[in-house]
């Protein structure tokens, strides 16, 4: 097998993806200083760039693949393949969102009061892609970083956020929703068409999706007598439909049960199986759900 070389986002969303990699089955080790992780996955390379980066490696062939933001691919119109899109991100499973923002107490109410002002930010083409098609002439500088701390400097703010928690920390007010970014697994166009380098993204797709998928549900196992499975059965949701399997037993036949079901419905689902007659139930976290 040809060694497939894959950039992952440093930073910010690092640990996000090593958690997600490490639930589809491609665990990832790396020292502190180190920008070469040790994956599970003997025939992966992985190296860490900056989540900004790493489309243009990917698009000049320095990389094969990569991991990375939409609003990235966007912002350095890199030609690349985009394999999928993985909705996850470093605090939620929420996509993050660019967003204009001014101080509480600002005077801006919208994109058009920035007309001759100064807005600063990392995403500076696809900012001035934004107030091109608004017919807003504003003058768009770039921000190092740190660019909330920047909001009382100009006039207002382009950055990315999750919750917006952070911009109200700061004191700050969204007028606006550039886009909406969620990371993609994207490949250079010629490694692609290498049969081998694309089953094996093909397969790192499918079970990264699987993991993503598998982070807000758990499985549940319980036993029921036959003369209670129909109103238990009533009560367990699944991806499909539930599993029944008969269980070895004297007298009275029993069953059991499996399914895969929203974790956010356990609390009020096992005390009405309880009721409903259910028995012996057990709740197990899940790596991977394929569907």
């Amino acid at each position: 097998m040809t060694t497939l070389k894959l950039g992952l986002p440093k930073g910010s969303l690092q640990e996000a993806t090593f958690d997600l990699f490490r639930c589809a089955g491609f665990g990832l080790t790396v020292g502190r200083r180190s920008y070469f992780p040790t994956c599970a996955d003997r025939d992966i390379e992985v190296v860490l760039f900056r989540a900004q980066e790493i489309s243009r490696y990917v698009a000049d062939g320095v990389l094969d693949a990569g991991l990375t933001g939409a609003d990235w691919i966007a912002e350095n119109g890199s030609d690349v393949h985009e394999i999928c899109e993985l909705i996850y991100s470093r605090q939620t499973l929420q996509p993050a969102r660019w967003v204009l923002a001014v101080p509480e107490d600002s005077d801006v109410r919208s994109v058009k009061d920035l007309e001759g002002r100064v807005i600063a930010t990392e995403l500076v083409h696809t900012t001035r892609r934004y107030l091109e098609k608004l017919g807003v002439t504003a003058q768009v500088e770039f921000s190092w970083g740190a660019t909330e701390a920047k909001a009382g400097l100009v006039a207002a703010i382009v950055d990315i956020t999750e919750t917006g928690s952070s911009l109200r920390a700061n004191r700050l007010r969204i007028v606006d929703t550039l886009m909406v970014s969620t990371p993609k697994l994207i490949v250079n166009h010629r490694v692609w068409k290498e049969s081998e380098k694309r089953t094996k993204l093909e397969n790192l797709a499918l079970l990264l999706r699987g993991a993503i998928t598998a982070r807000d549900k758990v499985g549940i196992k319980l036993n029921v007598a036959q003369a209670d499975l129909a109103g238990v059965l009533k009560l367990v949701p699944a991806l499909k439909r539930p599993t029944v399997s008969p269980l070895s037993a004297q007298g009275e036949a029993w069953f059991a049960v499996e399914a895969v079901i929203d974790e956010d419905t356990v609390r009020k689902l096992i005390p009405e199986l309880v009721r409903a007659g259910a028995q012996g139930i057990i709740e197990y976290p899940l790596n991977k759900v394929i569907e």
